[in-house]
């Protein structure tokens, strides 16, 4: 038992302090900065010619390392997840959010061991090796808040979502209707419509595909000015939420840890 609180405090943050925690974190949050580093590298042919099998014995050794952490927060997920079991507390963590996550940043290596796949697919599932810069997030306070914010607002940012969905949906049967006929190479279908509709909402704009009728030009314009407001609501939701939470850290810091009272300066 002593033996798993030791590995518990060094790989759990908490308020124990415990400066080999922070060097577990800090080495972890390495690593994967270098895979992403690595990943981006692989995907210059030059680069992947020459250093391949460095990088190749790089990914083996980072697996590893992922696949270690992975097992042992297992062994540890009692402790965390306070439940009947062992197994209730390591089903908890396996189907957590960064139990997924770590189970998604080594799978990419050991399912073409296991399992024939075809090259293409081999090649889709290990580019899910990017999903690693998420877990950064464990080991970052920051990450860690902005995802609790995005947690706690989901239902407000849900139906922002579903209120862009609808009118880009509406944008797009109009642009059809009103561009379709004049220009059927830029606005063939509802579909292509649908990714102008995207294009413009989001203010970013599809380059020379454009409405030319004036009443194209219209809706154009209203779908464009609907988008600062659309895409402006969740970057306000999200920013509303942490500060919300920054103000809640701060005013728990200043209470007394025994009575929970404010400490007076």
């Amino acid at each position: 038992m002593k033996t798993k609180k030791a590995i518990y405090k060094i790989i759990e943050q908490g308020d124990h302090g415990s400066k080999y925690n922070l060097i577990f974190d800090y080495s972890i949050m390495s690593l994967i900065v270098l895979n992403l580093l690595s990943l981006a590298l692989e995907s210059i042919p030059e680069v992947k010619d020459k250093y391949g099998i460095f990088m190749n014995y790089f990914e083996a050794f980072s697996v590893i390392v992922f696949s270690i952490e992975y097992a042992l927060r297992i062994y540890v997920s009692d402790l965390v997840f306070q439940t009947k079991s062992k197994i209730n507390s390591a089903s908890k963590f396996i189907f957590s959010t960064y139990g997924i996550l770590d189970l998604i940043s080594i799978l990419p290596f050991y399912l073409p061991l296991f399992f024939g796949f075809d090259l293409l697919f081999i090649r889709i599932i290990r580019l899910f090796r990017f999903v690693r810069i998420l877990k950064i997030g464990r080991y970052n306070d920051s990450l860690s808040l902005i995802f609790a914010v995005v947690r706690e607002k989901k239902g407000e940012l849900i139906s922002a979502g579903f209120v862009a969905t609808i009118i880009l949906i509406i944008a797009s049967f109009l642009m059809y209707y009103v561009e379709g006929d004049v220009q059927p190479d830029k606005f063939p279908n509802v579909l292509a419509c649908f990714w102008w509709a995207v294009a413009t909402l989001t203010t970013v704009g599809y380059g020379d595909v454009f409405p030319v009728t004036a009443l194209g030009k219209v809706l154009s314009g209203i779908i464009a000015v609907l988008g600062i407001g659309l895409v402006a609501l969740p970057a306000g939701l999200i920013s509303a939420g942490f500060m919300e939470k920054i103000s809640k850290k701060k005013e728990s810091e200043k209470k007394c840890p025994h009575c929970g009272q404010s400490i007076e300066h």
